[in-house]
């Protein structure tokens, strides 16, 4: 079975940092892409970065130098730096398999 255990709610003041984490059981990270994405209350869904199989990441534009993310066997971090109150969200971490077909579709009008 696929298990995941993340913490409660940190609450942290304007210019701390806090790491949140995601312990996994029941499958390898080291076969998916783990993105960190958010939501802020009452707004849409917000991509923060991926790290891949191995240790690469790739981050938002919004984010690049005050997100990071690691990872260790059977677990995944998220570190933010210098929070400020528009970080105030539920942060979510999602596995993708990069060899899954990605169907992209583009139009125009």
């Amino acid at each position: 079975d696929i298990k995941l255990t993340q913490p409660e709610s940190k609450q942290v003041k304007p210019g701390q940092s806090v790491k949140l984490s995601c312990e996994v059981s029941g499958f390898s990270m080291s076969s998916y892409w783990m993105h960190w994405i958010r939501q802020p209350e009452g707004k849409g869904l917000e991509w923060i970065g991926r790290i891949d199989t191995g240790t690469g990441t790739a981050y938002s534009q919004s984010f690049q130098n005050r997100f990071f993310i690691t990872k260790n066997s059977n677990t995944l971090y998220l570190e933010g730096k210098n929070l400020q109150q528009q970080d105030t969200a539920t942060y979510y971490f999602l596995a993708v398999s990069p060899y899954t077909p990605q169907k992209n579709q583009v139009s125009s009008t």
